[in-house]
């Protein structure tokens, strides 16, 4: 149990630093997408939305994502061997607290004609990140940061790499639902703006991730 706690605090404490590295991409986007005289009308309005959005909606929501998954994986480790049926169970009652708390979630249409699409692409996330969760969580090494951790759980960097790139296409599968048909969205204006950052933004965070990944493993 003492090794499940350590992990769990390690993985916390990675997923909230990540949370917050990829807002602040979003941030410093901003300022370069809007830079230039046509945008000095519009680059305040959309700072101002972006900050509330970051601070107050998708950080907040995202922590809430994080100990709900981390809670969860937690719960069907100690409850012995995990079938299929179990991890099925908690997928069913704690997605709905998952999407609710969804920062792309939050901002789109629920009569849009797109919408079920994403919500099952948000599904597959929750999945994924549960299930990389609960390897990370059971690790029982003498490992003591994320490097170590990793290392541990994933044992090369191939499967690794094959572990964050399926979560990564998840998050890009969301993306281009969204970038399909920007009406999807509820912000009232520079719908192309915020989706250009979003675009950009995610790349940013899958080179980092990627990079940091073969720091890792080498």
């Amino acid at each position: 149990m003492e090794g499940i706690e350590r992990n769990y605090n390690i993985l916390e404490k990675r997923m909230i630093d990540q949370t917050d590295t990829s807002l602040n991409y979003g941030k410093s986007l901003i300022d370069s997408e809007l830079d230039g005289p046509l945008h000095f009308i519009l680059k305040p309005i959309v700072k101002s939305f972006y900050k509330y959005w970051s601070d107050k909606d998708a950080r907040v929501g995202t922590l809430k994502q994080i100990t709900l998954t981390l809670n969860s994986a937690k719960e069907l480790i100690t409850n012995g061997e995990i079938s299929k049926e179990q991890f099925d169970n908690v997928v069913n009652r704690d997605f709905s607290t998952y999407l609710k708390n969804d920062q792309t979630d939050r901002q789109c249409k629920k009569d849009h004609s797109n919408y079920n699409y994403l919500k099952e692409v948000t599904k597959k996330c929750f999945i994924t990140q549960l299930e990389e969760s609960i390897l990370l969580l059971k690790v029982d090494e003498d490992i003591y940061d994320y490097a170590g951790l990793s290392r541990a759980a994933f044992k090369t960097k191939e499967i690794a790499l094959k572990a964050l790139m399926r979560q990564l296409d998840f998050n890009e599968e969301g993306i281009a639902v969204v970038e399909s048909d920007s009406n999807i969205l509820k912000v009232p204006l520079a719908k192309n703006v915020i989706l250009t950052i979003l675009r950009k933004g995610f790349e940013l965070t899958k080179k980092q991730l990627i990079e940091e990944l073969d720091e890792i493993f080498n």
